[in-house]
């Protein structure tokens, strides 16, 4: 059995050994980094399945290694913050995270998260339920390849936005909650003043652009969650066998 590789990237050395031992344990392959520019190098050369990303690290910090890292590279981040940082959480997330968690946290709670991210990033097998293409408009997604086409050009999504999208498009013209979303997308609960859901909506929306005719793809319920709009001409969404 191939095991998934995670690549740490952290100036803490005691806690990367202390989670290192535990994932370790739960069947993953760890490797770590120390500063900034070799997370960089090893995030780029290594083949990895996730990268846990601190944001403050030495020779360049976590959020420039996301920026350069998001520019050449889709693989799901991790990053790791502060407690009660929000900036650091809302540009992280602005700038390609795929989640977040603050320091300190329960090695539990990190293998969870890990978890959650990879089984959104892993593909369902050709043929199996959940693996049929989606159409809605002029946007299809492909959930076995993880590809996303705008009429007919590719469209560039992290993980998270891509199952964002996904369970949009299954669920077109009927509102999805954000406790659905943090449940389903994120792996874990809804807190109220959690913006993570808002955050990946609104990346989403600047990808996917306009509407063909015109308005928003993406509405807001406010209080609730969110609709992806069908147009009132179409016919519920298309699934390719």
């Amino acid at each position: 059995m191939v095991m998934d590789r995670v690549l740490i990237v952290d100036d803490d050395i005691e806690l990367c050994e202390l989670v290192t031992e535990y994932i370790t344990s739960e069947g993953f392959q760890v490797a770590t980094a120390a500063d900034g520019p070799r997370g960089l190098e090893r995030a780029l050369t290594g083949d990895y399945a996730l990268v846990v990303l601190d944001i403050m690290l030495p020779g360049m910090n976590g959020l420039d290694v996301l920026r350069k890292l998001r520019a050449h590279s889709r693989v799901p981040v991790l990053i790791l913050t502060a407690r009660g940082d929000d900036v650091d959480r809302i540009v992280g997330l602005e700038i390609g995270a795929d989640d977040y968690l603050a320091k300190p946290f329960n090695p539990r709670e990190l293998l969870a998260r890990i978890r959650a991210i990879l089984r959104r990033t892993q593909a369902p097998p050709v043929g199996e339920p959940g693996s049929e293409k989606i159409t809605v408009a002029d946007v299809d997604i492909d959930p076995a390849a993880r590809v996303v086409h705008r009429n007919g050009e590719p469209v560039e999504l992290t993980s998270v936005e891509f199952s964002l999208l996904e369970i949009l498009l299954r669920s077109a013209g009927q509102v999805v909650t954000r406790e659905q979303i943090a449940q389903e997308v994120l792996g874990r609960q809804f807190f109220p003043y959690d913006r993570s859901v808002d955050m990946h909506v609104s990346k989403l929306r600047r990808k996917l652009g306009d509407a063909a005719g015109g308005g928003d793809r993406i509405k807001t319920i406010r209080g609730i969650g969110y609709i992806y709009a069908r147009p009132s001409e179409s016919r519920p969404p298309a699934v390719e066998r």
